[in-house]
């Protein structure tokens, strides 16, 4: 669906289907902003769904598999878009071929609908008395605001570089590919599809990574490598669908870290009570402000100044916030998350005895 919407809007107006006038795209754009709020509220339940239900100390493999499934859907709507305007045309796209990914992502979205009522609370949420579980609205942004607020300003700093990254490599690329670069359409879709390929493979490694050296480790790693590599490969990418191709896999890679350890690291920075709101609030606000206006900046600075290399600017200030947010960041690898309390409280019990038996080997 995202494709099929960039790829409607790369085009001039008098392209686009005009028999409903300015109502269609009026209405694209609502249920867009609809779908939104929709899929922006569920990702904090799935990801806090499967940290709770992994085991402790393998919460980043099992987590990672949040961010493959986002992989795999990202890089089969490449292809879909791609292999219709193939085999339709571009006229024959733009007169009425958009329309089919549209009708394939309802009919999953009802399948997804369908498989949501069927799941149940994970364990560790059924183990919270009822007191815990039946916390009103006022009780938890209570509990969040004065005694959470410190993790919900390292989540919305560390999130800002994960959101900010994730639309510019991700959303912004195929338009960027196409302008300034200078890449057909096709050509441009079939780099998102191989770098995403690539991605989706690589992110479960990144999982289990985070499980043998912990999550503030790969998150350095991840946010001081797209740092140092963003503008000698946006400058790379500028030399044609080789090159694109190298310098979007490189960043993709370096950027795996830190999307395969989302629901191994943010579900654990919030007690059981609060956990999905916690991680709901700071993963919505953040890129609500920063990750969603970065295609549209980076188009509008580079429509400017006619520089190219103005999305690697905007990776690198990403980062920088990141890597602050990290500093501040408990490291909670292999602890619990059942209970009513922090899971970054029992963070030193887990570090001591894993020190006493690595000694005693």
């Amino acid at each position: 669906m995202d494709e099929t919407i960039g790829r409607t809007a790369e085009d001039d107006p008098p392209q686009r289907p005009t028999h409903r006038g300015p109502v269609a795209p009026i209405i694209l754009v609502l249920l867009r902003v609809i779908q939104g709020f929709s899929s922006g509220g569920e990702y904090g339940g799935a990801a806090t769904f499967m940290a709770e239900y992994a085991p402790d100390n393998r919460r980043g493999f099992f987590g990672s598999f949040l961010e493959f499934g986002t992989l795999v859907g990202m890089a089969a709507g490449s292809l879909f878009v791609l292999l219709l305007q193939l085999g339709l045309g571009e006229e024959t796209m733009m007169d009425w071929g958009w329309r089919i990914p549209f009708v394939f992502a309802g009919v999953l979205g009802v399948v997804g609908l369908y498989m949501r009522t069927k799941l149940d609370e994970s364990p560790v949420y059924e183990e919270l008395d009822d007191n815990d579980q039946g916390k009103s609205v006022k009780e938890v942004f209570l509990i969040l605001f004065t005694d959470c607020w410190k993790q919900l300003l390292i989540l919305g700093g560390m999130v800002v570089a994960v959101n900010v990254v994730n639309y510019t490599l991700l959303s912004y690329m195929p338009a960027y590919l196409q302008d300034p670069v200078g890449m057909d359409s096709n050509s441009a879709l079939t780099v998102m599809f191989l770098a995403q390929a690539f991605m989706m493979i690589l992110i479960p490694f990144g999982g289990i990574l985070s499980d043998k050296v912990g999550r503030k480790p790969v998150w350095y790693f991840s946010l001081i490598g797209l740092f140092a590599a963003a503008i000698p490969m946006f400058t790379l990418m500028a030399n044609g669908f080789v090159w694109a191709l190298i310098g979007l896999t490189v960043l993709g890679i370096l950027y795996i870290p830190q999307i395969s350890t989302i629901s191994a690291t943010f579900p654990a920075m919030f007690p059981g009570p609060v956990r999905f709101a916690g991680f709901a609030i700071s993963y919505n606000v953040s890129p609500a402000i920063f990750g969603g206006t970065a295609p549209s900046a980076n188009e509008a600075i580079i429509g400017a100044t006619g520089n190219t290399v103005v999305p690697a600017y905007f990776v690198m200030g990403a980062c920088v916030i990141g890597f602050m947010a990290t500093i501040f960041m408990k490291e909670t690898k292999g602890v619990s998350l059942r209970g009513s309390g922090l899971p970054e409280e029992g963070a030193d019990i887990v570090f001591e005895e894993q020190e006493l038996v690595d000694e005693s080997k």
